[in-house]
């Protein structure tokens, strides 16, 4: 074969291959292109997706401020309702208390009501509000009418207690002078025994004393059976018994006293 010939089958060898290449890369480069279409496509569904997602996050931002401003705003709101509920609690407890004391006062008031319907009603049942000093004026004569009357009465009362205390003591007087007449009218009458004699020292023992009415200046006789014997005469005198001394020389010759013998006064006592 010539190299003519060599080269043309050369050529058409290099043709045939040219054109199996550029077959084989066309089809390749078709899928190319549509993995790159397909990649496209999807890198825009992508980026649509994330720029959406972008706007919901941002919107989603957006509602968590505005939501995080209204909650403080809802706390201020709470914390301002708050205080206004304290206020209006103190405010409600202040009208119960003048309440209270306003019902306390009406009730004072409705009792001072009934308290001067009470004394109207005693001083006349024509007797008012209006009336009342007119009333009161006729009271403070009547009073004074009153006042001079008890002056009176006192003064009498004062009379008659100062005569009453005078008669009762003349009467005091008249029955003082009765209890000691009778007193003395007892002991002119006064008679007691002669309990224990003592020869060798001229005294006797009596038996009564003070409470018998018997004292050192009392004189004493002694009798028996009804006759006079002699005298004694007391040297101590004691509440129940009497001490006395033997006058012998007012006694009779050969006499002595002696137990049993009456011991009485030697002159009766001035009534």
């Amino acid at each position: 074969m010539s190299p003519k010939a060599l080269l043309h089958g050369a050529a058409i060898l290099v043709a045939g291959a040219a054109c199996a290449f550029t077959a084989i890369h066309s089809g390749k480069f078709g899928d190319v292109q549509k993995n790159r279409l397909a990649t496209n496509e999807q890198e825009n569904v992508t980026a649509g997706s994330v720029a959406l997602k972008q706007k919901q996050l941002r919107e989603e931002e957006a509602a968590v401020a505005a939501t995080g401003l209204k909650k403080d705003e809802l706390d201020q709101s709470i914390s301002m309702l708050r205080s206004q509920g304290a206020g209006l609690g103190r405010e409600l407890a202040d009208l119960e208390n003048t309440l209270a004391d306003q019902k306390e006062e009406m009730a004072v008031l409705e009792k001072a009501t009934a308290e001067v319907a009470e004394i109207l009603s005693a001083l006349g049942g024509d007797v008012s509000i209006d009336s009342l000093p007119d009333k009161i004026a006729q009271i403070e004569e009547m009073k004074l009418v009153r006042e001079k009357e008890i002056e009176q009465l006192d003064a009498n009362i004062a009379e008659t207690r100062t005569v009453i205390t005078r008669n009762r003591e003349e009467l005091d007087g008249l029955v003082k002078r009765k209890v000691d007449r009778d007193a003395r009218m007892s002991r002119n009458g006064m008679e007691s025994t002669i309990t224990a004699v003592n020869q060798d020292w001229g005294f006797l023992v009596i038996g009564a004393g003070a409470n018998s009415g018997f004292s050192p200046q009392s004189g004493l006789i002694v009798k028996r059976d009804g006759r006079y014997i002699g005298r004694v005469r007391p040297s101590s005198v004691e509440p129940t018994q009497t001490i006395a001394e033997i006058d012998s020389k007012s006694m009779p010759s050969g006499v002595r006293m002696q137990p049993g013998d009456r011991v009485i006064l030697s002159s009766p006592t001035s009534n």
